[in-house]
């Protein structure tokens, strides 16, 4: 691929991580979100622009080797807000790349689209065994960006891959994280992995560490060529020194979602 990597939600966590991360690894980055990059890296491109914008859009796709589409809200909101950020923007994302050329796409899923399923009794779960048990609305979003990319892999050819990233930080911050974590390090690698695999098609991955208490399995993620370097057991200690063993029984840690099952995370409706 040449051309530069089209990073969306660049000023975001996972994105500043792989601003830095991705050159390193030989691809050039051309960074968009809506408020200013600060401090660009030598030979970044920066673009301020909303990925609900379809006309930044097509601008800001031409001449990309691929897109990494991480912009959108990350946490529960309001319906309208969720539908037309996470939704509508994965949708114009995908048609201006559609329609520049661009022919793989990187979707920053994520676990609580199968956030009400259960804590697995015994070995880890596969995707398929992951499906569609959204927790939030933010949740059902994701379960629409991975239905949106399946769309235009099959439609229109496509390479698209999703990944149901887990709890993306600099380490893990709460016991739950001990199973469902994924480093900094670990992100750039799963990437550049998505990015670099051949002819992908399709495909939804699990974005986690290698953690020893992980519950989903990355055999489809490694078959991408990700080889993840890090283990939230090395946490495990201090957190659990402070918080205690997670309890299978608390709700918290009975569903993959955590507490984006419980009640406090109903969002507020919007009234006419």
């Amino acid at each position: 691929m040449t051309g530069p990597v089209l990073v969306t939600g660049a000023a975001g966590r996972i994105g500043t991580v792989l601003r830095e991360g991705l050159p390193e690894r030989g691809w050039p980055v051309r960074s968009l979100d809506v408020v200013e990059i600060a401090e660009p890296r030598p030979g970044e491109e920066t673009v301020v622009a909303d990925v609900t914008d379809s006309a930044a859009m097509s601008s800001a796709t031409a001449g990309a080797a691929a897109v990494v589409h991480l912009a959108g809200i990350s946490g529960e909101s309001t319906w309208p807000a969720v539908l037309h950020a996470n939704v509508d923007g994965t949708r114009t994302v995908l048609e201006a790349a559609r329609r520049a050329g661009v022919r793989r796409v990187v979707l920053a899923s994520s676990n609580h689209a199968t956030g009400y399923t259960g804590r697995p009794a015994s070995g880890p779960l596969r995707e398929d065994d992951g499906l569609a048990r959204p927790d939030t609305h933010y949740g059902v979003s994701k379960v629409a960006m991975e239905a949106l990319g399946s769309l235009y892999a099959d439609r229109y050819g496509l390479d698209v891959v999703c990944l149901r990233i887990g709890t993306a930080a600099p380490e893990p911050p709460t016991p739950r994280a001990l199973a469902t974590w994924l480093s900094p390090r670990d992100t750039v690698a799963l990437v550049d992995a998505a990015l670099r695999a051949p002819s992908p098609g399709f495909r939804v991955v699990w974005g986690v560490s290698a953690n020893t208490r992980g519950w989903w399995d990355l055999t489809a993620a490694r078959s991408l060529g990700y080889e993840p370097q890090d283990d939230a057991e090395a946490y495990a200690g201090a957190l659990v020194a402070a918080h205690g063993e997670p309890d299978p029984a608390d709700p918290v840690h009975a569903r993959v979602g955590g507490e984006f099952t419980l009640p406090e995370y109903d969002a507020e409706e919007v009234t006419s």
